[in-house]
């Protein structure tokens, strides 16, 4: 039985030239693929909406389109989300 009981949506928001972002990047590929989900990235530079909202905070983590992290995504913060 896979550990994956409720499908989420992750989605991480970036920008060009965030140093941060391949950071959150590293550590969503090393959570989820130990989780066994999938998340995608969204350039916030190609929305007009998110790029007001989020400028200052890339990269953000958004679970079920919830805010859930920002700048710097946890490992342990991260898992901790996707299991409860």
């Amino acid at each position: 039985m896979s550990s994956v009981q409720n499908p989420r949506e992750i989605a991480l928001l970036v920008r060009s030239g965030c140093h941060l972002c391949g950071a959150a990047e590293k550590t969503l590929d090393e959570v989820t693929s130990r989780l066994g989900y999938t998340w995608h990235s969204v350039d916030i530079e190609q929305d007009q909406d998110l790029l007001a909202r989020h400028s200052e905070e890339v990269p953000v983590l958004l679970v079920d389109g919830r805010v859930r992290d920002f700048w710097v995504i946890d490992a342990q913060r991260l898992e901790s989300l996707l299991t409860s």
